[in-house]
């Protein structure tokens, strides 16, 4: 039978709460302060503990801490009020299990109980056994064909339990993270968990777009509102209705069309450009972004009272180097839909292929790992992807350092790669040319192999470039989606290799 601590101030919740958990097959002891609790827990070696946040001689952060600091698995939950969610959000951070708010439910309760005393292994109560996923499974979260997954890691715990927290809510939440990160996974699966599942998620890339073609996205427009408006059209807003929209990159919209946004969060009512009619709208709005709004909006780049508007949560999406056990699970996941398409049978990665991405930087985040994986399976002979399928600078990457001082996304800084003990891939081209030098009467190859890697690498960078130019005829917002990259990182490489138009 599972002993169940609870620890409140208030003594007709404890008393409540060991009534109904008592009839529901626990054994139950309380304490109405921190000081009695903190000794309780080592008197009575409680299964889990339920707590207020808000005690008379001491918060929830404190007591949880000296919890965690002597029994590091023992499983906590947070009872607290609704507008204490941002402070729930921290304290899991800090180690509890999971929150239930007042009022008190005792189906909530009973669940979010099974699903922590699951977790742990000790069971639900003496005379039911408990069903959970447990520790050792992925979080799944599914939306028609669409799945997403969030690995056993601290990081992606900690980013489930805040979506967690955040989707039932009507709270219009801030995702930031660098390109690729997964920024809109984070919000599918906020939409997904929330009350509004049902109802239609719709995503818009705010980008580049001039006022017109950003106002008409958002807002739609009616027939000759504009040159070319040659029919009526309905918005992203209209779209959305009664579910979420995802604005990503929103920091990108002009200044007017921020405007116009303000007042149709305020309004719940927008109208189509061109139009009078005022249109009822009920949409939730999550909003995407690799730079702070915070910092735009001291730069007068974005509207303040619309990052206000916005920011009632937040969440940082973090980068993938950030997380390195997370970076075969997603590889396998990659992996196993990619050769489901291709039609292929493909029994995992080499050893050294494994080495290696646990080792690069994956500056494109997940984006560039699933990208290097479908190029990869697609060229797979052999049973397992090897390190012949894999793009040259992956291979033969030098060390990367970022530049994250303006909380943005990266710019990366090319150094020379430190010494390894293990003998470092050689393709069998390099082999030749290495041949060929050591048997000609040219200076010695090795005074010149790092001069050629590097202006080898340029020159494929700068075709690479201008290709994807080419075929974006010279957008370059298309082109850095050809790339796999972000605008600004796409800005900052033609800058660096000089090309200006």
């Amino acid at each position: 039978m599972s002993k169940i601590l609870v620890i409140d101030d208030d003594r007709d919740i404890t008393t409540l709460l060991q009534k109904f958990l008592s009839k529901n097959g626990y054994t139950v002891e309380i304490a109405n302060s921190g000081k009695e609790g903190l000794p309780a827990v080592e008197k009575f070696e409680p299964d889990l503990i339920m707590c207020d946040y808000r005690l008379d001689d001491m918060n929830g952060s404190e007591i949880l801490s000296r919890i965690k600091e002597a029994n590091p698995d023992l499983p906590v939950i947070i009872i607290t009020g609704y507008s204490d969610l941002k402070t729930a959000v921290n304290v899991i951070r800090l180690g509890a299990f999971d929150y239930v708010t007042k009022p008190l439910l005792p189906e909530e309760i009973l669940h979010t109980i099974k699903k922590a005393l699951g977790a742990r292994g000790t069971g639900g109560t003496g005379n039911t056994s408990s069903s959970s996923s447990g520790s050792s499974q992925a979080h799944h979260i599914n939306s028609g064909a669409d799945e997403y997954l969030f690995n056993q890691s601290p990081e992606s715990e900690s980013l489930f339990r805040q979506i967690e927290l955040v989707a039932p809510t009507h709270y219009n939440v801030i995702i930031y993270g660098e390109s690729g990160s997964g920024k809109e996974g984070v919000a599918r699966a906020i939409h997904k968990m929330s009350k509004r599942s049902n109802k239609p998620f719709v995503a818009m890339d705010c980008g580049a777009l001039s006022k017109e073609l950003a106002a008409s996205e958002l807002f739609g427009h009616e027939k000759g509102a504009f040159t070319g408006a040659v029919a009526q059209k309905k918005g992203q807003f209209e779209h959305a209705n009664g579910g979420t929209l995802l604005l990503d990159e929103v920091a990108n919209l002009p200044y007017d069309v921020q405007v116009m946004l303000l007042r149709t969060i305020q309004e719940k009512k927008m109208r189509r450009v061109g139009g009078n009619k005022e249109i009822d709208i009920d949409v939730r709005i999550l909003v995407a972004s690799n730079e702070r709004l915070s910092d735009a909006a001291r730069t007068g780049k974005f509207r303040e009272d619309l990052y206000h508007r916005f920011n009632e949560f937040s969440i940082d999406v973090p980068p993938l180097r950030a997380r390195k056990s997370d970076i075969m699970f997603f590889a396998d996941k990659f992996l196993k839909d990619t050769a489901s398409e291709l039609g292929k049978k493909i029994d995992g990665f080499s050893d050294e292929v494994r080495r290696i991405f646990l080792n690069y930087p994956w500056y494109g985040n997940l984006r560039e790992l699933k990208n290097v994986i479908k190029r990869a399976s697609l060229l797979a002979d052999n049973k397992k992807i090897e390190v012949t399928g894999l793009p040259f600078e992956l291979v033969n990457h030098t060390k990367l350092t970022f530049d994250e001082s303006d909380n943005s996304t990266p710019v990366a800084k090319f150094q020379e790669s430190p010494a390894r003990n293990e003998e470092p891939f050689k393709s069998p081209i390099v082999e030749h040319e290495d041949h060929a030098e050591m048997h000609s009467n040219h200076t010695p190859v090795e005074e010149h192999k790092t001069v050629n890697l590097k202006k080898a690498a340029q020159e494929a960078e700068y075709e690479a470039i201008l290709d994807a130019l080419k075929k974006a005829g010279f957008n370059k917002s298309k082109a850095a989606e050809i790339l796999g990259i972000d605008r600004k990182t796409l800005y900052n490489k033609m800058k660096r290799i000089n090309i200006e138009r």
